[in-house]
């Protein structure tokens, strides 16, 4: 028996629209999977641009804040950076000639020489011995500042300066805080962007020296509040909003920008080159403050105002104070360029294959030169062999963490962390190498093992 023939449709030309619409909504369904997917890889891109850019910019932001929440807002770590201060010579000089003119001010010699020659004539001298000795003033004047000077040079190469210095400097630092944050008061006056401190104290050690080398006068000075200028800025003021978002902000600043900065390198179709270049961006972004450092402090010595009488002394508290965020900006910027080196050399191209390549010939012979002298590693060569990958990834993830617990570290921490990272790695190869060595001896020692050649 046939089977009947199965009815064509009526229209053939609705069979082959209808054959081809199935062909085409499928194609359409690809089309729409493959512009979603290109949609979804370009919104990656965008946001991964600009993480990286937002990473790049704030990584000075962070070392800035964490300066003013561990320095400027710190009184321990603040007493500790300006404490080398009190032994500085052009602080020294400076407060040498503070004190000195805070003495010679209750000094007036021509008075001086006045009265003694009143007394004297009431005495009998005569008038004109007299009056030749009211003229001695200007030499009382000379011989007192001579005197001072040589007292306060003395009290202030002293121990006791030091002491004086910190402790001044400690009570001072609630000054400190509130020319930043407008709270907090402190021995340390703030007044128009102009930060001071108070030498009376020295002043009184100098007058109680004046009175025991015999110079009675000095015992009618009175308590002198004198006050040394340590800087002066008319923003000052203006920078107070900032200090307070930075002290609220505080060490968790740096962390959310590492966490942008990874996300950002996550989110890149390209990870190896978006860490070299958030790396290189950050360190360039430090690199542009750390120069702008350098200009605004040139600008600041050039314009002193007249409160400050000491180019020298206040060069030398600007330097100190902004010590920490110098060396936090180089370590910065060796750091960017460290890790943009090995994100290089991990790379697919001709310079890092070759130098791998090349390490790991050097530690093959080296292997088996070891292995001809019967010198093996035994399991942990092996280990080794099979965990190479995940024990670099383990080493790196070390050095990191311990990067990140150093308290206050430097370019000379980043160089050391990497001679050491270097070293582990090389001992990881030749641990390989060993490995290696090891399994091919097995191999040709093993029964049935076809020899080279056969």
């Amino acid at each position: 028996m046939t089977e009947p023939p199965v009815p064509e449709s009526p229209i053939p030309q609705e069979r082959d629209a209808a054959a081809h619409g199935g062909k085409g909504g499928a194609g359409a369904d690809g089309a729409r999977r493959n512009g979603g997917g290109a949609a979804g890889r370009a919104a990656r891109s965008t946001a991964s641009a600009v993480l990286i850019v937002l990473t790049c910019i704030l990584v000075p932001v962070a070392l800035l804040a964490t300066w003013v929440h561990d320095i400027a807002l710190d009184t321990d770590r603040y007493v500790a950076t300006v404490e080398p201060l009190a032994t500085d010579p052009a602080v020294q000089d400076a407060a040498v000639h503070r004190i000195t003119e805070a003495v010679g001010a209750q000094v007036n010699g021509p008075q001086v020489a006045g009265d003694i020659a009143s007394w004297l004539q009431s005495q009998g001298l005569p008038p004109r011995a007299a009056d030749a000795l009211s003229r001695l003033g200007p030499q009382i004047d000379s011989a007192v500042d001579q005197a001072v000077t040589k007292i306060a040079t003395r009290v202030v190469d002293s121990d006791a300066f030091a002491t004086v210095w910190t402790t001044a400097n400690r009570a001072a630092h609630n000054a400190v805080v509130h020319a930043l944050t407008g709270e907090g008061r402190g021995a340390v006056g703030v007044s128009d962007g102009t930060v001071t401190l108070d030498v009376g104290t020295a002043v009184d050690r100098v007058k109680t020296q004046l009175v025991d080398a015999g110079l009675k006068p000095a015992a009618k000075i009175p308590q002198v509040n004198k006050q040394l200028v340590l800087f002066q800025s008319d923003e000052l003021a203006k920078f107070r909003k900032a200090a307070r978002l930075l002290d609220i902000v505080g060490n968790w600043f740096p962390v959310i920008v590492v966490l942008l900065g990874v996300a950002g390198v996550l989110l890149a179709h390209r990870r190896r080159r978006a860490l070299a270049r958030t790396a290189l961006g950050a360190a360039f972004a430090c690199l542009v403050v750390a120069v702008a450092l350098v200009v605004a402090r040139h600008y600041y010595l050039d314009h002193l105002p007249p409160q400050v009488q000491s180019k020298a002394a206040a060069s030398a508290v600007f330097d100190t104070l902004l010590r920490f965020l110098r060396v936090s900006l180089r370590t910065a910027v060796v750091l960017g360029v460290v890790i943009a080196l090995g994100a290089y050399f991990v790379g697919p191209g001709r310079l890092p294959v070759a130098v791998r390549g090349t390490s790991d010939r050097t530690a093959d012979s080296a292997a088996r030169w070891a292995a001809a002298h019967h010198v093996t590693t035994g399991r942990a060569g092996a280990w080794a062999l099979a965990y190479r990958r995940a024990a670099t990834l383990g080493v790196l993830l070390i050095i990191a963490l311990v990067f990140a617990l150093w308290n206050h570290p430097t370019v000379l921490t980043v160089l050391l962390l990497v001679l050491v990272l270097l070293a582990v790695l090389a001992v990881l190869a030749l641990l390989a190498a060993s490995g290696r060595a090891q399994l091919d001896a097995a191999r040709r020692t093993a029964p049935g093992t076809p020899r080279a050649g056969t």
